[in-house]
């Protein structure tokens, strides 16, 4: 009787996890599926998956299996030494999915005879139903979508096995909401949009990571929103009452006296919205921006400025 390295069978290291192995599993019964395969072998290639998957995902059988040690390597002759089983207890024996017995004498000797129904013939070991695996993309969303959520139609380029099991991909057109408030690096759950199931099972998911589209007026840190507003020296000076944009459209703002270049005015809750929660703020970064002396009046002021004037910008230097 010869010995079957079911880890080897489906291409996973011995302490793989569940997950790791279930993944194995539906990756290759998609490829060596008779239904879909062109392969010559691929009928009883799919057989030995099946028998491997259902030792591994079950663990019982596999805590069994790994006590016979990893010295032995498919093909070779194997006795099971007595008492191999000692603790366990194994029902089913020798049945797929679909309560079909048809694997190997390995199998067979090892976990066989309990609940097993008599063979009839060939039986074709059916794969069991299993959710689609979960696919990952990202989207770009402008700064005003994010703000007050939108739908947008998208074009994404999604992996998918073919007729013959072979790894390709398609395009596929969606509708996606994107929802007040989202940022950068929240995800969006698209249920059902995911990779199909195999065998009949449900489809897994799609997940959005969002990434905001750079806007030429507002930065987004969190839920703040940052906005560098030019104010003229005497805005900056004598202070003014101004238009600033914002999100949800202009608001007055009053620039104090004395403003400084960098200095910050807080908008309380005109930033992102939270659902369900309080809005962050929009903060104005004040710039004082200088007129150009481009005519003979405007120089002349600027003269008048400096004869008049004891500002001194350099006083700190220890110097005129």
């Amino acid at each position: 009787m010869d010995y079957k390295d079911y880890y080897a069978v489906l291409g996973v290291a011995r302490d793989a996890g569940q997950d790791e192995i279930k993944r194995a599993y539906r990756k290759l019964a998609r490829k060596f599926h008779p239904d879909v395969s062109q392969e010559a072998d691929a009928e009883q290639k799919f057989k030995a998956l099946g028998e491997a998957y259902e030792v591994l995902k079950d663990p019982e059988k596999r805590a069994a299996y790994d006590q016979l040690g990893k010295g032995w390597h498919s093909g070779e002759e194997f006795r099971p030494p007595p008492g191999w089983d000692a603790g366990f207890e194994f029902s089913g024996g020798g049945q797929d999915a679909a309560g079909h017995g048809d694997f190997s004498d390995f199998f067979e000797t090892l976990f066989g005879g309990m609940g097993r129904e008599p063979r009839q013939g060939f039986h074709r070991p059916k794969a069991p139903r299993g959710r689609g695996e979960d696919h990952h993309a990202s989207i770009e969303v402008g700064v005003e979508e994010a703000f007050s959520g939108a739908t947008l139609a998208l074009q994404l380029r999604m992996p998918e096995y073919d007729a013959a099991g072979h790894l390709t991909t398609r395009d596929r057109k969606l509708q996606v909401k994107v929802p007040r408030g989202v940022t950068t690096g929240k995800r969006i759950r698209l249920p059902g949009q995911g990779a199909p199931g195999f065998n009949g099972g449900p489809a897994g998911d799609l997940y959005l990571e969002v990434r905001l589209r750079p806007h030429p007026l507002f930065d987004v840190d969190g839920k703040d929103v940052f906005l560098t507003l030019p104010i003229a020296p005497w805005e900056a000076a004598l202070g003014a009452k101004v238009k600033v944009p914002t999100l949800g459209g202009k608001v007055d703002v009053s620039i104090p006296r004395g403003a400084r270049s960098g200095q910050k005015l807080r908008l309380r809750e005109r930033g992102m919205p939270v659902p369900g929660g309080v809005a962050g703020d929009q903060f104005v970064v004040l710039q004082i921006v200088t007129p150009p002396a481009d005519s003979e009046g405007v120089e002349a002021l600027y003269r008048e400025l400096a004869d008049k004037s004891a500002f001194n910008p350099r006083a700190n230097f220890g110097g005129s």
